[in-house]
Parts: structure tokens; sequence; C-alpha cells
């Protein structure tokens, strides 16, 4: 038997994805196809990990459950191979990839797999729900994950 709180969190996670899929849809550019999947995919990222930065600061209302949402639906992106969007030749054209990674995949590649560990570990103490402390901590952990790869590996000067 479901538990009705599972069932009502994969209904909102459905719903979040169905919501956020313009945003993806909206980066898409079939003459860049790789860096159109990237973007979009960053773009998703930002669309939940923002709201939960902001409930940990108080910006906006802590909800446990929302909290969960925001990480399963992190979870199921980090489970999309983003490096196919960082394919050899595709650090050219629209982006804000520096030309670094493609010089230093492997250290690249392990910083992305350090913010899947971030992710899935925030996950675990987000779907818990009780603990402030440690879901804060797990949303300050995700973001010095993205802050690693921002630092050498994103350029400042983009389009917007």
């Amino acid at each position: 038997m479901q538990h009705p709180k599972r069932s009502t969190l994969l209904a909102i996670s459905v719903l979040a994805g169905f919501a956020l899929a313009p945003l993806a849809f909206s980066h898409y550019d079939d003459k860049e196809p790789a860096q159109s999947y990237r973007q979009s995919w960053f773009a998703l990222m930002a669309a939940n990990f923002g709201p939960m930065t902001m409930m940990v600061k108080g910006d906006i209302p802590w909800q446990e459950n929302e909290m969960a949402a925001y990480a399963d639906q992190l979870a199921a992106l980090v489970t999309l191979d983003v490096m196919r969007g960082f394919a050899d030749g595709t650090d050219k054209g629209t982006t804000r990839a520096k030309p670094e990674i493609w010089e230093n995949k492997p250290d690249f590649t392990a910083k992305m797999d350090d913010l899947t560990k971030a992710v899935n570990a925030l996950q675990t103490v987000a779907n818990q729900g009780t603990d402030r402390k440690a879901i804060a901590e797990g949303v300050a952990a995700t973001g010095q994950a993205c802050k690693a790869c921002h630092d050498e590996y994103k350029s400042k000067d983009y389009l917007y």
C-alpha cells in the first residue's frame, strides 16, 4: 500500500516537472543542440535549487513538502547525462562554458560527480523533512558543489 504523503509528493513532483518543462524548451536551439541541452539542464537545476536556498535563507516560507519535491526534482535531473551536452566541439557558440572544461574534462567530470553526490544527500535529508539544520547543511553543500564548477568553468560574460 502506498503512503498518501508519498503519493502527494509524487503528484507535486510530476506537476513541477510539467510546469518547468517550458524553461527547458525555451533554451533549445536546433543549430546548437548540445549547448541547448546543457543550458536547459542548468535552467531546470536553478529553477529547483533557487527556491530551496530561498527557504533556507527565510526569503520564502519553509515548506517541508515543497523542499522534498524540489530535492526530488534535482535528484531526477542529476540522473540525466548532462555530459553529453559537453561533447567535444561544443565549446563554441552560445555558451557560458569556458574552454577549460574541454581542456580539463576529468576535473570537470569529477566536479559534476560531486554535485550528483551532494544532490542525492540533499534529497535524503529533505525527504526526512524534520531536521531543518541538516537540510540547510545539504543545501549549502549542494551550493558549494555548484560553485566549484562556476568558479572555474562558467564565464561571467554572456548574453543575459
